[in-house]
C-alpha cells in the first residue's frame, strides 16, 4: 500500500509507515508543500497513493468522491501537537491490515 502525507502532519508518519512496511512519501518530499488540494488528489490518483490529512475539505465526499480516489484517511485528533499525532498514529498503524483502502474514507 502507498500513502501521501498531507504538509498539515509531521513528516515522521512517512518513517512510522516506511517502518512498517508500507511505501510512503511527504509532500514535501515532492514539493508541493502549498498546492491546492484539487492537485494533491490529482497526483496521489496518478501515483496510486492513499491520502492522509486532517484536512476535513478532503472528507467532503461531494468534492472528492470516494470512488475516485485511492484511499483517503482523515484523522481526527484532539490536538495536533506532534507528540500526541506520532502516538496516535503509532497506535492507527497496528490498524491497518495491509489491505487496500481504496474508495474508502
Amino acid at each position: 500500500m502507498k500513502f501521501k502525507i498531507d504538509e498539515n502532519l509531521p513528516v515522521e508518519i512517512a518513517d512510522l509507515l516506511k517502518r512498517a512496511g508500507y511505501d510512503a512519501l511527504t509532500v514535501s518530499d515532492q514539493n508541493l508543500s502549498g498546492i491546492a488540494d484539487p492537485e494533491i488528489i490529482s497526483i496521489c490518483n496518478s501515483e496510486e497513493r492513499a491520502l492522509i490529512s486532517v484536512d476535513l475539505g478532503f472528507a467532503n465526499i461531494h468534492i472528492y468522491p470516494l470512488e475516485n480516489l485511492p484511499g483517503l484517511i482523515v484523522l481526527r485528533l484532539k490536538s495536533l501537537d506532534k507528540p500526541h499525532v506520532l502516538e496516535v498514529f503509532s497506535r492507527f498503524i497496528s490498524t491497518l491490515s495491509g489491505e487496500p483502502v481504496t474508495g474508502n474514507l
